[in-house]
């Protein structure tokens, strides 16, 4: 017990560090028994919505794997609290996890989906020189986006197999760039959003690289992924998932399509039965795969 004690004190400590450094007055830890802890609002950068929430539940082993999690909004809306309900599942589940924001997309302040995947970056790097307090392993996460954030997290998961052990894509979108994507109604309504996050002008005749290189399916490694798909999600069309799970079994790539019939986007937020049935015992298993 006084080792467990003596661990998270050390944890803390490093923590004010950084409050300290950034002047975060919104910063918040609470202790529970046996030295569990959450921690509020831990600043990763200078920016005001570069801020994590880490959970450290109890007796977790050295090499647990930290789940780092992603929020959606359409890249230019949400926040990490929308999140919470998962966090919360995984700290039950004896699963350490960090539950970020990140900057979003503006045209007028230049932001595109690479400043959010440096941000990803950022709250990993900011972690790492925690690790050794929170006795944890650095470069050993798993990485879970939800919408938007599910973009996020294949591309950043598979642009960095050496943080990234495994990725975990709730209702992610997955095509920006090819023929099945351009010639589809889908494309028609959301190409304006996906020019936004690019930062490039959409042209449906002469589609810039840059459409390619935001899309996780043009961008797969070797890390282990589980999908989510709903096959009536008008936001994320259902042949973005199912693209993804023929791309991934074409290259022999560990992976697990959960795809959900009579299902539409976020079936997490309005579908307690799948979400308590089908979505948590599929990421846990992932997660302990």
């Amino acid at each position: 017990m006084k080792r467990l004690v003596i661990k998270y004190h050390f944890f803390v400590v490093g923590c004010i560090s950084f409050l300290l450094q950034s002047c975060n007055t919104k910063f918040k830890v609470w202790v529970g028994p046996g030295g569990q802890q959450k921690i509020y609002n831990l600043k990763y950068g200078e920016h005001k919505r570069q801020k994590m929430d880490i959970f450290l539940p109890k007796d977790y082993p050295q090499d647990s794997p930290v789940l780092l999690i992603v929020h959606g909004g359409a890249w230019t809306l949400g926040k990490k609290e929308h999140m919470i309900q998962v966090q919360k599942m995984l700290f039950k589940n004896n699963i350490p996890s960090i539950n970020m924001n990140y900057r979003l997309v503006s045209k007028k302040k230049k932001i595109t989906y690479k400043q959010q995947l440096e941000d990803i970056g950022l709250a990993i790097e900011r972690f790492n020189s925690l690790t050794d307090k929170a006795e944890l392993l650095p470069n050993n996460y798993i990485i879970l986006g939800e919408s938007a954030g599910g973009q996020l997290a294949l591309l950043y998961g598979y642009q960095h197999p050496d943080q990234i052990k495994k990725i975990i894509s709730l209702s992610g979108p997955t095509d920006f760039y090819s023929s099945e994507y351009l010639n589809s109604f889908y494309s028609k309504y959301t190409s304006p959003t996906i020019q936004k996050v690019v930062g490039t002008p959409f042209d449906r005749k002469n589609l810039s690289e840059a459409f390619k290189e935001a899309s996780p399916i043009a961008n797969i490694t070797n890390v282990p992924t589980l999908l989510f798909q709903g096959n009536q999600d008008f936001l994320v069309n259902q042949h973005q998932g199912l693209a993804m799970d023929s791309a991934l079994s074409r290259l022999n790539i560990p992976h697990k399509l959960v795809f959900m019939e009579r299902t539409g986007h976020v079936p997490r937020l309005f579908n307690k039965r799948k979400r308590d049935s089908i979505i948590y015992p599929n990421i846990l298993e992932w997660i302990k795969k």
